[in-house]
């Protein structure tokens, strides 16, 4: 019997129009960094998102390090993140010269704490020892509540710097991912819900977005020699990549669809999973497919499925558990961020599954768990 592909957990969705976009760039000679699809792409992203403005960049964490700067954030600042998170959201911090504190998440949402916070702000507000910025970070495309956290913020007068990336197409209570005029940074990784390969982008108020573009750009000054009088980044997304990304755009929609229908497959094969909830987001992107097992530890289950030639990953490690962050502090909630951890485990969910793909996931996870 010969061996059946593997399936991984969110692999990119490309095809022939991706093909297309990236020769007509590269045979109109867009070869260069910068060009007409890169301005095309970040005009479509504010479009879609409701944004004022984009730059298109990198990485999501050059969009972080940006969005940081841009609020002020410097060296020796202290920057309040999720701990349920990806690194790059702390390293970007880091990558800022300030250091980050960890919070907990809410049971809503998975998503930064907005209780959690407001008592530690006004614990620091007492000390005058306020952060220079919080960071929230939509988790699975699970959206935070930005009502409550904008609240809270703006009693202390503390700026906010979304870490959206991967909710790209998620919806939440307070709108489509622009709406909030906060800075937000989005990433088009291999694995991200549509990809440039690589790359990122930061929406936000067009100052702001302007100062970056500018800070991405190696902090040239507009003038025929080469004159910086800041120091600058070399972050700008290329044209080719554009290219690449205008043509995921177009068909976002439908991958958002499919993962949904992906998710619900799984949802009602194993109800007694505890998937992710979406308290806060009317109409989530469903990026991953996560959920708590009821019982047992998922890294041998992911091994265990891995030898089926099933891709399956535990949920996030806490940053607060990180031994790189090891001295770092953390406020504890109830307790989300190390439950996720200890139980949560994400299922292939990319757009490109079939159902006999789907199928053969749901089959799997059920034999290696006992239930065959």
């Amino acid at each position: 019997m010969a061996e059946l592909p593997r399936i991984l957990l969110s692999a990119p969705d490309v095809g022939p129009a991706e093909r297309k976009a990236l020769l007509s760039s590269f045979d109109d000679g867009w070869i260069a960094p910068v060009g007409p699809d890169l301005d095309a792409f970040e005009v479509e992203l504010a479009a879609y998102t409701s944004s004022e403005a984009c730059v298109a960049l990198a990485s999501g964490t050059a969009a972080l390090h940006l969005a940081l700067l841009g609020v002020g954030v410097r060296h020796g600042d202290e920057v309040v993140v999720q701990s349920a998170t990806f690194a790059a959201s702390a390293f970007a911090v880091m990558h800022a010269g300030a250091q980050p504190v960890f919070i907990d998440s809410e049971p809503g949402s998975w998503c930064l704490d907005p209780a959690v916070l407001a008592d530690f702000l006004a614990t620091r507000a007492d000390s005058d020892r306020l952060p220079a910025a919080v960071m929230p970070v939509d988790l699975y495309g699970s959206t935070a509540d930005y009502v409550a956290i904008n609240k809270v913020c703006a009693e202390y007068g503390v700026p906010i710097v979304r870490d959206a990336a991967e909710a790209l197409g998620s919806i939440s209570t307070s709108g489509p991912l622009g709406e909030l005029d906060i800075p937000t940074a989005l990433s088009f990784n291999g694995n991200k819900i549509i990809t440039t390969s690589s790359g990122g982008a930061l929406l936000g108020p067009p100052d702001m977005v302007e100062r970056a573009r500018y800070l991405a750009t190696q902090a040239r000054q507009p003038v025929l020699h080469y004159e910086h009088v800041d120091i600058g980044f070399n972050y700008r997304m290329s044209n080719l990549l554009a290219a690449l990304g205008r043509a995921q755009l177009e068909d976002l929609e439908k991958k958002i669809e499919r993962r949904s229908d992906i998710a619900e497959r799984y949802r009602d094969a194993f109800p007694d999973f505890v998937w992710c909830p979406f308290e806060q987001t009317p109409r989530p992107n469903n990026w991953l497919t996560v959920a708590i097992l009821p019982s047992g530890d998922p890294l041998p289950i992911c091994e265990s499925l891995s030898s089926l030639g099933i891709e399956a990953r535990p949920a996030w490690k806490p940053m607060h558990q990180q031994p790189v962050f090891a001295q770092n502090e953390m406020v504890h909630g109830e307790g989300i961020a190390d439950a996720l951890f200890a139980s949560g485990i994400c299922l292939p969910s990319g757009s490109t599954l079939s159902d006999d793909d789907v199928d053969r996931v749901i089959a799997s996870v059920h034999s290696v768990l006992g239930r065959a």
